[in-house]
C-alpha cells in the first residue's frame, strides 16, 4: 500500500511524503491506520482525528482531507490530503 500526503496552504502544496509498507499478515485497517501514522511522522504532523466523513470520502475515491479543526495542536496549513495507490 503507497500512501502519499499533501500538506496544503492555500493553493499551494508545502510538503508531499510518500510511505509504503506491505504486510500480508495486516488487515486493509491496520495497514492504512499503521501508514498513515508512519506518513504523519514524515510530514511531523500530529495525528488528525478521522471522522466519519473522512472513512466515507476514503472509501468512495481512495483519498480524503483533514481540515484544521481535525487538528489538537494549531498547524501551519489548510489541509492535509492523504491518497492511496496501489
Amino acid at each position: 500500500m503507497k500512501l502519499i500526503g499533501k500538506l496544503i496552504d492555500g493553493t499551494t502544496i508545502v510538503n508531499e511524503k510518500v510511505v509504503e509498507k506491505k504486510d500480508k499478515d495486516l488487515s486493509f485497517r491496520d495497514l492504512l491506520e499503521t501508514n498513515f501514522i508512519a506518513l504523519c511522522k514524515e510530514l511531523d504532523i500530529s495525528v488528525p482525528l478521522w471522522l466519519k466523513r473522512n472513512t466515507t470520502e476514503f472509501a468512495r475515491f481512495q483519498k480524503t482531507f483533514f481540515t484544521r479543526d481535525q487538528f489538537i495542536e494549531s498547524v501551519k496549513f489548510d489541509k492535509f490530503e492523504i491518497k492511496i495507490e496501489y
